[in-house]
């Protein structure tokens, strides 16, 4: 069963996805800690009512994005975590945080990576962009987390298409109902053994 540390900033639609797929053992595993950059989080709220415990902290509150991991380091300390998964965590974490959890930060991003990522593609801004391009698909992206916004090796990608009467809402919409399907699976995929260190699913057997 591993541990699970989720870091959130908004309502945590994700995070309550990986509950209640931690609660039906379909991940074998517990989310223990929950951590947001934004203190009036609806997920934290989910997750209290959940009984998880949660921690708060702001990036304002510090002088730089290092020293900003650090403090959540301190927090993750002697938590025994195996997994930090990020469901909508709007802040960049530093280089401390990465390397001390190698392999072992995902991240859900709602476009099929590499197309539309990176510094400040995020929420309704990626399908604005989606729509404006024209492009026939869209979807999902779960990746490993290294130091660039959106760029570790992808995990698992789900593909929706994009119609002609497709608004970034109705797109959105339809991206984050695969979210909910594919996060839980690559967490249970990660918890099995099945995801390669440099991404994709690694060879059973």
């Amino acid at each position: 069963m591993i541990r699970i540390a989720v870091f959130v900033s908004g309502s945590g639609t994700n995070l309550q996805s990986l509950i209640d797929s931690c609660k039906t053992g379909f991940i074998p595993g517990n989310i223990v800690l929950v951590i947001s950059s934004n203190p009036g989080a609806y997920a934290l709220r989910r997750a209290e009512k959940n009984g998880i415990e949660t921690a708060v902290v702001v990036r304002k509150d510090f002088g730089d994005k290092e020293n900003f991991s650090a403090a959540i380091l301190e927090i993750l300390k002697g938590k025994d975590i195996n997994l930090i998964c990020l469901a909508g965590f709007l802040q960049q974490l530093g280089g401390n945080i990465i390397r001390e959890y190698e392999r072992r930060i995902i991240n859900i991003h709602p476009a099929l990576l590499p197309d539309f990522g990176g510094r400040g593609m995020y929420g309704m801004r990626v399908h604005e962009a989606v729509i404006k391009s024209k492009a026939e698909y869209s979807g999902c992206t779960v990746h490993y987390v290294d130091e660039e916004y959106d760029h570790g090796p992808v995990i698992m990608q789900k593909r929706v298409a994009v119609e002609e009467n497709d608004t970034p809402e109705t797109l959105a919409e339809k991206v984050l109902k695969e979210e909910h399907k594919l996060y839980p699976e690559a967490v249970r995929k990660f918890a099995l053994g099945q995801i390669g260190l440099s991404g994709g699913a690694a060879e059973k057997g």
